[in-house]
């Protein structure tokens, strides 16, 4: 129910500007460093906006794993198992976590924007 008027505010409020509303990524307050989600506001907003290069420079991993799991999630449903996979949920936990490391390393070049208002 709140999904459309999250996409519009999303949408018309830009997250890359410092001075939007938007709440902070507790993760990052605590340690500092961007947590595997961080760049998901962009990365819809980019989105919307029709900018997949700059999608994918936000997050590149929400930009495609979402898609994959939705998918997966689906075809699981269809076949009638409803129960996550224990495989499944490892993978997710280790590559979600890679990600968050190597996304933190100095220097590498995928890194959410924000710019000063």
């Amino acid at each position: 129910m709140l999904l459309i008027p999250a996409l519009v505010y999303i949408g018309l409020a830009d997250p890359h500007n410092a001075r939007s509303v938007y709440p902070l990524c507790p993760f990052k307050v605590l340690t500092g460093w961007d947590c595997m989600a961080c760049g998901g506001l962009r990365m819809v907003h980019d989105l919307l906006h029709g900018d997949l290069v700059a999608a994918f420079n936000d997050n590149a991993f929400l930009l495609i794993a979402m898609p994959l799991a939705a998918v997966w999630f689906l075809v699981r449903r269809h076949r009638g198992q409803t129960s996550l996979w224990l495989p499944a949920t490892i993978t997710v936990v280790v590559v979600s976590g890679a990600w968050m490391v190597v996304r933190n390393l100095p220097g590498f070049p995928l890194v959410p924007t924000v710019l000063s208002g």
